[in-house]
Order: C-alpha cells, then sequence, then structure tokens
C-alpha cells in the first residue's frame, strides 16, 4: 500500500519540476520513503532539461537535508518513539560508528542505497547529540555527490541512465563509501601522527 502511494506521489511531483524533486526528497528522507524513485525521477528530470541539471541536485540535495534534519531534531529532543522499526543490532551498530567519528559515519550512510539503515543513523546521532554543524555538512556532501551524479548522468545519457543506475547504485555507493572510509582513515592516522610527541 505504501509503495503504491509512494508511485503515485511522484508521479505527481515530477510535474513540477525542481519543487517536486525538493518536496519528494524532502518526504523520502523523513516519513514516506521512495526507495529508489527519486533518483529515478532526477535523471529522468535533468533527460528533459539538460541545462537544468545543476540546480535539480540542488534541489534534491537540499530537500534531502531539510528532511533528514527534521528527524535528527526531533531524535535530538527526544523522540525515542522513533525508533520502533529499528532492530537493537542496527542501533549498536550506528553507535558504534558515530562514536567513532560522526561526520564520517553520517557521510558513509548518506551516500549507501536502500536498504542500508540511513535512518537509523539519522535517529541515533539525534539522541547522542552530535554536533548540527558536522551533521548538516556530511550530509551536504554524501546527498550532494549522489544527487549530483545522477543528474549528471541523466543529462550526459538521457533516460539511458536509468538502467545504469537500476544495475550499478550499489556499486558506485561502495565505491564511494570505501573512498570515504580510506580518506577518514587516513585522516585519522595524520592526527595521530602530528599529535605525538614531535607533533607540536
Amino acid at each position: 500500500m505504501l509503495k503504491l502511494l509512494s508511485a503515485k506521489l511522484v508521479r505527481i511531483l515530477v510535474l513540477y519540476g525542481g519543487w517536486g524533486l525538493f518536496v519528494m526528497s524532502f518526504l523520502d528522507s523523513s516519513f514516506i520513503p521512495f526507495p529508489i524513485l527519486n533518483d529515478l525521477a532526477l535523471i529522468v528530470m535533468a533527460s528533459k532539461r539538460p541545462g537544468w541539471w545543476p540546480l535539480y541536485a540542488l534541489a534534491s540535495t537540499l530537500g534531502s537535508i531539510l528532511g533528514t534534519y527534521l528527524l535528527f531534531a526531533l531524535a535530538r529532543g527526544g523522540g525515542t518513539f522513533l525508533f520502533r522499526k529499528a532492530t537493537p543490532d542496527s542501533v549498536t551498530f550506528a553507535q558504534r560508528w558515530l562514536k567513532r567519528n560522526d561526520f564520517a559515519a553520517i557521510l558513509v550512510a548518506a551516500l549507501l542505497p536502500p536498504p542500508a539503515p540511513m535512518k537509523v543513523f539519522i535517529l541515533t546521532a539525534g539522541v547522542l547529540r552530535v554536533n548540527p554543524r558536522h551533521f548538516v555538512l556530511a550530509l551536504f556532501v554524501g546527498r550532494g555527490l549522489r544527487f549530483t551524479a545522477d543528474a549528471w548522468l541523466g543529462a550526459r545519457y538521457g533516460i539511458q541512465a536509468q538502467d545504469y543506475l537500476r544495475h550499478n547504485l550499489a556499486r558506485a555507493s561502495l565505491g564511494m563509501v570505501a573512498m570515504v572510509i580510506g580518506l577518514a582513515m587516513l585522516h585519522r592516522w595524520w592526527k595521530r601522527r602530528t599529535s605525538g610527541p614531535f607533533g607540536d
């Protein structure tokens, strides 16, 4: 039922151009999931108006950040009822990663495709009272990369980019995640080295 409602909403929202993409991403990141559908809609819109792809990518990114921040703020304010669908293992996993490096953990979660537990990371970040600036910046980078790639593919390759996304989204996302984790590890190593006895 929810999937059918999501599909109908997508068909309506794409009629409103960039504003429709903004609302779609907001809803997907907050209370009404559109798994992959918002990515596909972004590709279609960019393929129809290639010159507008940067604006479409920005609209999707900002909508996603706003929707995600709403959940973050609710959890930060004590909205533990939002965890009703989360498993204890997923919450523990999110807590462990967020305590190690909140920025990298949110960035990785923002890059991973469904069914990655993105909302669990967001809600846990709120409960742990992660720095809001770190939170928003990580989301902007992660979602920005994802939606910029979608929009560019649509503008460059047209509707055919949908097939590419369906078959390669997980692989491309994991590649970007591996790069982020590698950079985070390099940053941690550099901090340890420079904070040593001779780092000052």
